[in-house]
């Protein structure tokens, strides 16, 4: 007897757009705490744009109250890009920028990527009042972008998707790899969203080991 023709696909899923959500309230009051000295310091040298209503503080993932935190987001990127399949026992991360933005009402931050050898970004959440806006990351895939077809409904994600967006909650961190374009919608509430940027690279260890602590310079 002649069998049947199969009529179920195998799938096999390649080449993933992996993004990475975590809630960490602990860390809260550590990296508040210098993300207000440095909003007030950058505030007083610096005046509210009408047209870009955000306000971006210096760089101070070396300060010694956040060690725990930048500990952990570095250990937390190590682990992904070992997860990820990339030869990771004889690297490093650093970061390259941590920093804090303010957006107010109208702000809104445009669709990028980091370069320059930057291997993991994220995001921490400190301030998001009702409104705030959501971090949006984008199909990095330039072939399907030029031609791609109308989806059945945009509100869902599915392999079809050209966006895909994160509600922004206090305490949340969320990583992702450079490559992968993102952007922030226009911040709609009259209170300001607050979060914490971060970028990390990668660079040849001194040493060779299993799990290398990461190094903050």
């Amino acid at each position: 007897m002649t069998e049947k023709p199969s009529t179920q696909l195998e799938v096999a899923y390649h080449f993933p757009c992996p993004i990475y959500l975590i809630e960490r309230p602990d860390f809260l009051t550590a990296v508040k705490e210098v993300s207000d000295e440095q909003l007030e310091s950058t505030r007083k040298k610096h005046t509210l744009d009408e047209i870009y209503p955000v306000v971006m503080t210096d760089n101070y993932y070396a300060d010694a109250r956040v060690t725990d935190f930048a500990n952990f987001v570095g250990a937390t990127a190590w682990n992904i890009l070992q997860e990820q399949g990339y030869a990771m026992d004889d690297r490093v991360v650093h970061f390259t920028e941590m920093w804090t933005q303010e957006h107010h009402k109208h702000s809104s931050m445009e669709q990028h990527v980091h370069g320059f050898g930057v291997q993991i970004v994220g995001f921490y959440f400190l301030e998001t009042p009702e409104n705030s806006s959501r971090v949006v990351f984008h199909d990095p895939r330039a072939g399907k972008v030029q031609n791609d077809l109308p989806e059945q409904k945009i509100s869902n994600a599915t392999p079809a998707s050209r966006m895909v967006n994160f509600e922004a909650k206090e305490g949340r961190l969320i990583f992702s790899n450079s490559w992968l374009p993102h952007s922030f919608t226009r911040h709609a509430s009259d209170k300001p969203i607050k979060f914490v940027h971060f970028n990390l690279t990668v660079a040849q260890a001194q040493s060779s080991c299993s799990m290398p602590a990461a190094e903050i310079i």
